[in-house]
């Protein structure tokens, strides 16, 4: 039977699917969009991804089974035509601190090889090569010598070491032996010398004495084989006869392990284990392998530097209600002259050292009085850095170790200077790297220097490496192809934007050349700027050339128009959800009226520009001054405060660094007492005009399935209150404990309030049953029969957010805070709804609820990451409104992002890059988005004017058609009805005159083919005029 040329999804029902029937073709790039929460991770991951790989799975053994993670059975009637399926998903790489980008591409696998095979040993102390020989390479070495060459060949058994040594000469005279060399000098060994056991001395036995002439390679072997076996493989020819103007004979060092025959340095064997920081054999004793330590930090010991001594400069000691502290200080400030009411940054650095690393040899007379008694003690201080590591080293108490620990810092292993491995790794290189510097390389980098290593190799270690380099120059290249160059190797996986996690899985599995296999994408686009989103398309093609059938969850507009076949689910979301409004090509589903997706392609609709606030006058701005943290050179950057500003630039150009790691962190540090450090900055200024900081990001609002939008809003305290308030709830003695499911009392007991009983199945998924006791319900009966307007408290956390908040619209307390979920665009959610199944963007959209409904102060600073990740056009525009809305109480809102519907709506832009990596970090421009767009160093201002155009296009095409429409109502009445319907249909051969990048020649001549002859020849006349 042949295979069947489509996916044919019957009857799915997964989440908020309604029944679903669906033909996806196999072999091409599929696109699925749709507002988020619409039902398109429901098809695409929990049916389609879920079945392909369950039916994978059931193939193996039940043994081989209990170890995979299994998918639930999705509920669907039938699929036919899957393959084996493999989801490319967002998630995060493992947050382990061993895990790199390295090796999470399996590239850092194959540099191991790599060295482990053709690296040479060097060595530390003198810097040449160690090289090992065979006994015959020995002889070989020594008959290359002119004939009548003198030798002495010796065996050095004692190397730098005190001792007398009278049993080892003794022993030495017993087996034979005649001379000894001590310490420069021979001597027989009959009346050996008497050493002195004080000092350190050099011992070589003398086991030949060589002429080098022909037919003596037996003699020398047999000699070199007694003076390896007595010097643990190291013999040494010294000349008899000394050169002119030399003081000592010249020697030959013979090796037959890897040692050095100076310092002794020895590497055992070279393997690739020694290269592997996450093997004992071969990470830095000292760090672990992890490359850094926790250290004290005197940035942490001492926060906030315009403190003075008497109020808390000190951190530790600011919280201690003791006067043995204070007491210390005045006896420091009297013994040293100092003022303890000047602020720190104003006292000598001589006083800074003194207070944080001890007196030193100094000692000071402290008084010490606690109001019970007196005494005077005359010591050295040894500082409050040594007092803290030293208290952290000698404690049993975990609290003391938990406090202490809020100053630690990670600073670099000081034994390997944060390369992680042990000295005998590092010690082996190619073309003068050991495995760390070429680990420190940028993708970019080390694809231009693998590229060319091979010419530093010699003809044997060319045919060991040519395969290994291969491997590495190929997974470079798929990295680079994916948008990655600016990636350093070394780089901790955990430190990823899901968006780069996420690439780099796809980039391996170009790698793996596979065909016939399905793969399901999630937004691949995320966090990559539409510089780099050609190349990434390209990518998915290139998988989909290879044989595959490619499904990507997408709302980027390239790849709509890019794809072979659009899935465009809606009408809305949630509830309101789970249908297929069009499919077929982009043509095809752009002319559809009921899309709203292609309302936005089209231009039938558009997120607006609001009026800019005028930014340049503003009084109140906060300046970063001197940022260098990571990749950033030196930048100051100044934002506007009670507007809305983004930060733009390619991928890897500094913008997380400069927003999240350096200002966020260094405000939240300020405002709200948090501890994590910051990167490294001079000076903030302006912190007066702000209170409070606040990052929204994507993580997710509850790890459990008890958290939901009610509990995290905070809605669900009053609600509780609320029916503890009713009559009946009162008769019966009722808190508003009894109706939470998370305690005991109200909940039932049988499901201790989840509603479901989990039953493992150890090698089959564990499987979920409704709780029979509560039928689901989460309470039991008793809580239930408490009623407000016929319904429970199980009935209000199972309404939709947007009934709820009319069911409550008498009651403030709850209404107020279910109204701003209704105005993130959240209102098709349950009340109830677990935290677990709320996709990425919509657990923003929760958090950006929860700060809407508290009280405005003007002086908030909000910071998003990429917050449009998972948005639809709608869903955008939704957002943008809410966060203007923030804006417009008088808070600022900063948000970093590449979409550039976002960028062209903010009042200021500030745009990092010009490149990633190491050739970002630099402010490229600063201004309104329409002085970004002018400005020609900037990626993002290129594709910014680029927008700006296809804006003014759209809107160009949208009125004619009104008008066209407008035209025909009055002419006559029953035509109007193809005319609106066929533009659309010609708008994609406008779009693919103007945008040859992203759609190709061929849906143009499909669409003249088959829209009527009145309308292309309009769309022909139409594109000359742009």
């Amino acid at each position: 039977m042949a295979e069947s040329p489509y996916i044919r999804v019957r009857g799915a029902k997964e989440h908020n699917l309604k029944n679903v029937d669906v033909d996806i073709p196999r072999g091409e790039l599929v696109v699925m969009t749709g507002l988020s929460g619409s039902g398109k991770s429901s098809l695409a991951f929990d049916t389609i991804y879920a079945e392909g790989q369950r039916r994978y799975v059931e193939s193996l053994s039940a043994y081989a089974r209990q170890f995979l993670e299994l998918m639930q059975k999705p509920d669907v009637e039938s699929i036919e035509g899957l393959s084996p399926a493999i989801s490319i998903e967002q998630k995060t790489t493992s947050r382990n601190p061993r895990s790199t980008v390295g090796t999470v591409t399996e590239i850092y696998d194959y540099m191991r090889l790599l060295w482990a095979r053709v690296g040479v040993p060097y060595s530390p102390a003198t810097g040449l090569p160690i090289e090992s020989q065979t006994v015959s390479q020995m002889v070989d070495r020594t008959m290359d010598l002119p004939e009548g060459t003198r030798l002495y060949l010796l065996a050095p058994i004692v190397r730098g070491r005190k001792g007398e040594y009278r049993k080892e000469f003794a022993e030495l005279l017993k087996n034979g032996y005649q001379r000894v060399k001590v310490d420069g000098e021979f001597h027989e060994l009959e009346n050996p010398p008497k050493l002195d056991k004080k000092f350190k001395h050099d011992i070589d036995v003398v086991v030949d004495r060589i002429v080098v002439r022909e037919g003596m390679e037996q003699r020398l072997a047999e000699s070199f084989e007694t003076a390896i076996g007595l010097a643990d493989g190291i013999a040494i020819g010294e000349y008899a006869d000394v050169e002119e103007g030399e003081t000592e004979p010249k020697r030959i060092t013979y090796s037959a392990n890897f040692a050095c025959p100076v310092s002794g340095f020895t590497i055992p064997e070279i393997e690739p284990r020694l290269f592997s920081f996450n093997n004992p054999f071969g990470a830095c004793p000292t760090c672990d392998g992890l490359g850094e330590q926790l250290k004290v930090d005197a940035g942490l010991v001492v926060p906030d530097k315009d403190l003075d001594l008497l109020n808390g400069a000190i951190a530790p000691w600011a919280k201690s209600t003791s006067p043995y502290q204070t007491q210390t200080l005045q006896a420091l400030s009297a013994h040293y002259r100092f003022d303890l009411k000047k602020p720190w940054n104003q006292l000598p650095e001589e006083v800074h050292n003194i207070i944080l690393f001890g007196t030193g040899e100094d000692e000071v007379k402290f008084v010490y009085d606690d109001g019970m008694r007196r005494y005077e003690v005359k010591k050295t201080f040894e500082g409050v850095i040594p007092n803290l590591e030293r208290r952290y080293r000698e404690t049993d108490s975990q609290w003391v170790r938990d406090e202490i620990a809020k100053f630690q810092a990670a600073a670099p292993c000081p034994a390997c200077g944060g390369k992680r491995l042990k000295p005998e790794a590092l010690a082996v290189k190619i073309d003068t790297l050991d495995i760390s510097d070429a680990g420190a390389f940028s993708i970019k980098q080390a694809h231009e220097w693998f590229a060319q290593v091979y010419k530093s190799l010699t003809k044997q270690q060319n045919e060991i490496a040519s395969r290994i380099l291969k491997e590495i120059n190929d997974r470079l290249d798929f990295l680079n192809d994916v948008g990655l160059e600016y990636l350093t190797l070394s780089r901790a996986s955990g430190t990823l934007s899901g968006g780069e996690s996420q690439r780099i899985r796809l980039a391996s599995q170009i790698g793996s050349g596979l065909t016939g296999v399905l793969y399901v994408l999630d937004e691949p686009s995320i966090g990559l700027h539409q510089r780099d989103n050609d190349r990434l398309l390209e990518t998915l093609k290139r998988l989909r050339d290879l044989g595959n059938s490619v499904i990507v969850v997408e709302h980027d507009e390239d790849a709509i128009l890019t794809a072979d076949h659009v899935i465009d689910m809606g009408p809305a979301a949630g509830v309101h959800g789970g249908e297929i409004i069009a499919e077929g090509t982009p043509e095809e589903v752009m002319a559809n009226p009921k899309s709203l997706t292609a309302d936005y392609l089209n231009g039938t609709k558009e997120i607006p520009i609001p009026k800019r606030r005028p930014v340049e006058k503003a009084k109140r701005k906060i300046t970063l001054k001197g940022a260098t943290g990571n990749n950033l050179k030196n930048v100051t950057a100044t934002i506007p405060l009670g507007s809305f500003t983004c930060i733009t630039g390619v991928s890897g150009g500094g913008k997380s660094t400069l927003i999240i790691e350096t200002l966020y962190k260094a405000l939240a540090r300020k405002l709200n007492g948090a501890s994590a450090p910051p990167q490294p900055y001079e000076s903030i200024e302006g912190l007066q005009h702000l209170d409070k900081v606040i990052d929204i990001d994507q993580s997710p609002i509850g790890r459990t399935p008890r958290s939901n939008p009610a509990t995290y809003t905070g809605a669900f305290g009053p609600i509780r209150d609320w029916f503890a308030g009713l009559p009946e709830a009162k008769a019966r003695g009722y808190a508003p404990g009894r109706f939470s499911f998370n305690v005991k009392g109200g909940r039932c007991e049988a499901c201790q309030g989840d509603g479901v009983i989990k039953i493992e199945m150890h090698f089959l998924p564990d499987v979920y049953v409704t709780c029979e006791t509560c039928k689901g319900k989460r309470y039991n009966r008793e809580t239930l029969e408490v009623l407000f307007k016929g319904k429970s408290i199980a009935d209000v956390l199972d309404m939709t957010v947007e009934d709820a908040a009319k069911f409550f619209s008498a009651v403030p307390a709850i209404s107020s805070k279910l109204d701003t979920l209704n105005e993130v665009g959240l209102g098709y959610v349950k009340v109830g709804q677990q935290a677990t199944t709320l996709s990425g963007g919509e657990a923003q959209r929760v958090k950006l609820a929860k700060e809407l409904s508290k009280r405005a102060t003007g002086k908030t600073l909000y910071i998003l990451d990429e917050p449009t990740t998972g948005l639809h056009f709608e869903d955008v525009r939704k957002l943008l409104e809410v966060l203007h809305s923030l804006v417009d109480t008088g808070n600022t809102v900063v948000v970093i992002e590449h979409n550039l519907d976002v960028v062209k709506t903010a009042d200021w832009v500030l745009d990092l890059g010009p490149e990633g990596g190491d050739g970002g970090g630099q402010l490229v421009a600063a201004g309104t988005p329409e002085d970004i767009a002018a400005c020609e160093e900037s990626w993002t201002g290129k594709h910014l004017a680029e927008t700006f155009r296809r804006q003014d296009e759209r809107r160009a095409a949208r009125n004619k058609r009104v008008r066209a429409a407008e035209s025909a109502k009055t002419k006559s009445k029953p035509k109007p009805a193809p005319k609106p319907k066929a533009t659309p249909k010609s708008k994609p051969k406008a779009k693919a005159e103007t945008k040859t990048a992203t759609s190709t020649r061929k849906p143009a001549k499909s669409t003249a083919k088959k829209a009527p002859a009145k309308p292309t020849a309009k769309a022909r006349s139409k594109s000359p005029a742009k």
